[in-house]
């Protein structure tokens, strides 16, 4: 080995040495993360939700339109989405007591359905528990009202009734002590 070998290669050790890695360039950083295209099931949940919010906005006779127009597409479609579009629609409408009921049978029709998409079933789980508590609520309330209404009702017969003895006996005006 020459001098000028050694000393090359006592240069190269050095240079190794002393941070040779500082010399070389500088790692790349790592790539942003890019963000994953959304699936047709992501975007279809997105645009059912979006939906939702904006027919809790819309008025009553716009919410019976829309409810319409809805009811046409699950006609033609019969989409899981769909059916969750209609159900709510119909408890936005209130049109009367069955539009519950009806809109509970889509919903169970939505959870129970084995090809539907999993965020559309929990939505519909979701929206299906709310819509019977307040089914459930109603019926409660109604039967309260109507408890009330049998009460007063008894306590109306009662005011005849005492006010047929109170004629029967002779008795025309108040409780007086006879007042001397």
């Amino acid at each position: 080995m020459t001098s000028a070998h050694a000393l090359a290669l006592v240069t190269l050790v050095a240079i190794l040495a002393m941070g040779g890695a500082a010399a070389q360039a500088p790692a790349a950083p790592d790539p942003a993360p890019v963000a994953a295209e959304p699936s047709a099931e992501e975007r279809e949940f997105t645009a059912l939700l979006a939906d939702l919010q904006r027919y809790a906005a819309l008025p009553g006779e716009e919410a019976r339109r829309e409810l319409a127009a809805q009811t046409q597409a699950l006609n033609r479609t019969r989409s899981d989405a769909v059916r969750v579009r209609v159900a709510v629609l119909h408890t936005l409408s209130r049109q009367g007591a069955q539009d519950d009921q009806r809109a509970l049978q889509l919903l169970d029709a939505v959870v129970k359905a084995n090809p539907a998409p999993v965020a559309v079933k929990q939505l519909a789980a979701v929206l299906s528990a709310q819509i019977a508590e307040r089914v459930r609520a109603v019926r409660e309330e109604q039967a309260r009202s109507e408890a009330a209404l049998q009460k007063l009702e008894a306590l109306r017969a009662m005011e005849r009734s005492l006010l047929r003895d109170r004629l029967r006996s002779g008795g025309g005006g108040g409780s007086g002590s006879g007042g001397n």
